[in-house]
């Protein structure tokens, strides 16, 4: 990546390969380049879909042997695994720093974060997983739940490690093995950084394959009769196309997609606080994040106030290189997303909207934006930017604040500021969300909630805390009699 030597990731061991078996040659490579400048990061190998069909068959034969794996050993090796990723978090930084555009402090988030989520799933593998049931006829009955087999993981590239890793430990906490298609633009931090601290926490051969490709390794993974269950993160595009082809071959799919979220500041809330919130909930990681704030809702009488004090705060958010420079914001994944997002702003500006900050992309570069008296029909109301703009609305009482947020396709996640914390409440519980946050902005996630929303934001599906029982294993219902009946016939 940079010259320094590598002691835990050993790219010599990686450089172009997957790990399937091992480290191992597809006979294919790709470039993984840095967004912020195109640089080269590092080489890697490149699956196709025969490549994840082996996988998925290898997977398959070694299921069995890991659900039989007493839970606290499967703990063990998920807890050990959170300590090397620890331990080694200094030198894996920097690679998520480079290949993602992550500031320094959002890198360790991503190591932070997934570390917890490893330690909660190795707490969830040795809960009681069956119950007693009541019995109709003197039968001693039970539910248990038992691991669907082998679970596909797609995950995105705006929070490669979190978002793999809060899948990839739920599925092997509980029984499945694990084939893994990073995005092929992040395929070390949301793959290999997993591959090596499984590799040496002594996961057992051929439970976890990391399989980076294109669209056709998802699609083989949909298809794939040895894979029963797909976990997707992504956009609900590309996630609508997985749950049809899931449907198609009947398989679970659980669905993690997008949010327009509102953040709904109250008349009665702090000023400064307020705008600290949708500050940090429209621009953190350059508002790549499926739970930014899409849309800040303020009353009529401090929207535009409130919209010249975000734009103030762009102004000290210097944009650049988090490699090579001290910023708040790195750049977007790629040009196309910087000139998507710069269309957005440009519809908004046409039909009316003030541009008080940014809004104008330089390569990857995209500064901290501020859109007021933004309305809907306006694309920057409706749709999703994933960028770093803040939407600044204005609504006439509580009422109307809950109509504009819930005119949204996406159901995700939803902020209300307000020192009345009943008539928050009473505002959030008619919001069509799956997350809601009273006194404070969107972006929130925790290893032990339920996360996941509605509509456009997913398909109804959990991930983490209670829902990792719920969605990655089946009931089986198993019933004794101490001896044989006899029937008519």
């Amino acid at each position: 990546m940079d010259g320094t030597p590598s002691s835990f990731l050993h790219e010599s061991a990686w450089t172009g390969r997957i790990y399937s078996g091992g480290w191992t040659s597809t006979g294919a490579e790709t470039e993984v380049t840095a967004p912020a400048d195109g640089a080269f990061v590092a080489r890697v190998g490149k699956a196709g879909a025969q490549d994840l069909h082996r996988a998925a068959k290898a997977a398959a034969a070694a299921q069995p042997g890991w659900a039989a794996t007493p839970p606290h050993l499967r703990a063990k090796i998920l807890n050990a695994a959170a300590d090397l990723l620890e331990a080694n978090g200094p030198e894996l930084m920097p690679w998520i720093i480079r290949e993602t555009g992550s500031i320094p402090p959002k890198a360790g988030i991503e190591i932070e974060h997934s570390a917890g989520f490893l330690r909660a799933a190795a707490a969830a593998a040795v809960e009681p997983v069956s119950r007693i049931l009541p019995s109709m006829d003197g039968r001693h009955e039970e539910a248990i739940r038992v691991p669907h087999g082998v679970v596909g993981v797609i995950s995105p590239f705006n929070f490669p490690l979190i978002l793999s890793i809060r899948a990839i430990a739920a599925a092997l906490a509980t029984g499945n093995t694990v084939v893994h298609k990073p995005d092929p633009r992040t395929p070390i931090s949301g793959g290999f950084i997993i591959a090596r601290i499984f590799e040496e926490a002594g996961l057992p051969h051929g439970c976890l394959h990391i399989v980076p490709g294109g669209a056709d390794v998802g699609a083989a993974m949909c298809e794939d009769p040895n894979i029963p269950m797909v976990s997707f993160t992504g956009s609900p595009e590309a996630g609508s196309k997985v749950g049809e082809a899931c449907g198609r071959n009947l398989k679970r799919v659980q669905l993690e997609l997008g949010g327009k979220n509102a953040l709904i500041i109250m008349d009665d809330a702090d000023f400064d606080r307020a705008a600290s919130n949708a500050a940090w909930g429209a621009w953190m990681h350059q508002g790549q994040i499926c739970m930014a704030t899409g849309l800040i809702l303020a009353p009529r009488a401090i929207a535009g106030k409130l919209a010249e004090a975000l734009a103030a705060k762009a102004a000290h958010l210097p944009v650049g290189d988090p490699a090579t420079e001290q910023v708040a914001l790195g750049p977007l994944i790629s040009g196309q997303e910087a000139s998507r997002i710069e269309g957005i702003v440009q519809d908004a500006v046409a039909k009316g909207a003030r541009l008080l900050a940014g809004g104008t992309a330089k390569g990857t570069m995209f500064p901290a934006t501020v859109l007021a008296e933004v309305t809907p029909g306006m694309r920057a109301f409706d749709e999703e930017i994933f960028g770093p703009v803040a939407v600044v609305a204005a609504y006439d009482g509580d009422q109307d604040a809950v109509r504009l947020a819930n005119l949204s396709d996406f159901g995700l996640a939803a902020g209300i500021i307000g020192t009345d914390l009943a008539r928050a409440r009473a505002l959030g519980n008619q919001l069509k969300v799956g997350h809601l946050h009273i006194n404070d902005q969107t972006v929130a996630a925790s290893p032990f909630a339920p996360f996941g929303g509605r509509g456009r934001s997913g398909n109804g599906t959990r991930i983490s805390g209670p829902a990792l029982w719920e969605e990655f294993t089946q009931w089986v219902w198993v019933t004794t009699l101490p001896e044989a009946r006899t029937y008519p016939f």
